[in-house]
């Protein structure tokens, strides 16, 4: 993307993540300004300010808690611009800003990649361009190939064919940017017999929350020729973060189904079971989504599904959390310590110090991030401890998921929501490098002590 010559004199001052963040704060006072329009809004609708704010923010971090009713709200015009907040937080402000300057021939120089570096969670400069070329053409192809599956099969649902081809539109646009909001005034609950629907919108989900690079280096696989596939390589990341999320999506599943067997399962045919529990098992991913009112669950289910959304998406996807990735690490580090190992091995690759180090640090400063704010609301508001848990995991892993008490928060609540949000977009290792100084203090140590540990 190319900047103005006195701004990047000012980048070469700050540090990229700093602006990272500021350019978040920037996108998220032009989401709220035109979410504030009055042609976002219905005829005779009046919304509060802080509701305002908090639909912008929910859009922007692609997370979908919402304190309005968006089919009974926004105008036409309305959902359209928060389908484009929605794109906007999914593939990140430095991707979108770079893709336009490059359709319009611009130059992208080494500032600008740093920047895009930071933004999409990477660790080197090579490629930039090229990741963010193929992040933005795979997910349109997805999205118009979706578009037009979900919009022509709504037919049979709307018989307008403008409603039914709006009605995949926004589909699709919520569901492959885990977003989580919906037009239907009662998210896929209208669809819960129907499978197809279920399915498509769980693959949709799947695109968003996997990670950009999976996609980009399954893409390269397919489409190479055969006789190169056999010298492809997917990395690390791509092995581990797929075998994560399979096996998150896999026990997520039996857990919905088992802590409710006797209860909300109960009565059930198989197939109407399997599709409750795995729809729930993949929407905590990060899609916000749900095909039944997930305030029928048992508590026992509610804090099953609070540790599935704490954990969340991938790196480098439209989801938030701690990342499949940090929990693989954190827990593969925690049987490698207990069987007497001292580094961490996966796939015959060793993992490095740094990355371990990140890991642990980001799970136990969500860990901290978490339980500060149940404690605060839990004083601030009437609900049980087990629907704030419920909230606050859901916001922190942009999921959107809700007991159905949002729209009657308070003020402070939702601003605590909307700071956790916004933390679980940018990513909590950017948060912390915010405070991180730019200078080093001197290159020395003092002498080593052991302390007592356990």
């Amino acid at each position: 993307m190319l900047l103005p010559k006195s701004f990047l004199r000012w980048i070469n001052k700050i540090s990229p993540v700093r602006i990272i963040l500021f350019f978040y704060l920037v996108a998220a006072v032009f989401s709220t300004a035109i979410m504030s329009l009055p042609i976002a809004y219905q005829d005779g609708v009046e919304i509060e300010f802080i509701d305002i704010v908090f639909t912008s923010i929910s859009a922007l971090s692609v997370t979908g808690l919402s304190t309005i009713t968006i089919a009974d709200t926004l105008s036409t015009t309305g959902i359209i611009l928060l389908a484009f907040i929605l794109q906007l937080g999914a593939v990140g402000v430095m991707a979108i800003g770079t893709f336009i300057w490059l359709l319009l021939g611009k130059k992208i120089g080494l500032k600008e990649r740093r920047l895009i570096m930071t933004d999409q969670n990477q660790n080197n400069f090579e490629g930039m361009v090229r990741l963010i070329k193929q992040i933005v053409l795979v997910l349109l192809t997805v999205e118009l190939i979706s578009f037009f599956v979900l919009g022509t099969y709504f037919l049979k649902y709307y018989h307008d064919p403008g409603t039914a081809y709006f009605h995949g539109f926004f589909s699709t646009i919520s569901a492959i940017t885990n977003g989580g909001f919906d037009i239907t005034g009662a998210s896929l609950i209208p669809y819960k017999d129907d499978y197809f629907v279920q399915f498509i919108n769980m693959l949709l989900i799947i695109f968003g929350a996997i990670g950009f690079p999976v996609l980009i280096e399954i893409k390269n696989f397919l489409f190479s020729k055969k006789e190169n596939r056999m010298f492809m390589h997917f990395s690390l990341f791509a092995k581990l973060t797929t075998l994560t999320f399979a096996i998150l999506i896999v026990v997520g599943t039996i857990g919905i189904y088992l802590l409710d067997f006797n209860e909300f399962f109960k009565g059930k045919s198989w197939h109407e079971a399997f599709f409750y529990a795995l729809f729930q098992s993949v929407t905590t991913r990060s899609g916000g989504l749900a095909t039944m009112d997930v305030s029928q669950l048992s508590e026992a289910n509610h804090l099953w599904m609070s540790l599935l959304m704490f954990i969340g998406a991938s790196p480098s996807s439209a989801g938030g959390g701690i990342r499949t990735t940090t929990f693989a690490l954190v827990v593969i580090f925690i049987i490698t310590y207990a069987r007497g190992g001292t580094s961490i091995r996966i796939f015959r690759r060793e993992v490095h110090d740094e990355d371990l180090m990140k890991a642990v640090t980001v799970t136990l400063m969500a860990m901290m991030m978490v339980f500060l704010s149940i404690i605060i609301i839990t004083k601030i508001e009437p609900y049980s401890i087990v629907e704030i848990m419920f909230e606050v995991t859901s916001a922190f892993g942009t999921v959107g998921l809700s007991l159905g008490i949002t729209g009657e928060l308070t003020t402070m609540t939702k601003i605590i929501l909307m700071i956790l949000m916004f933390i679980g977009r940018v990513g909590i290792i950017t948060f912390l490098f915010m405070f991180k100084k730019s200078k080093r203090t001197g290159d020395y140590h003092y002498p080593k002590e052991r302390i007592s540990i356990g």
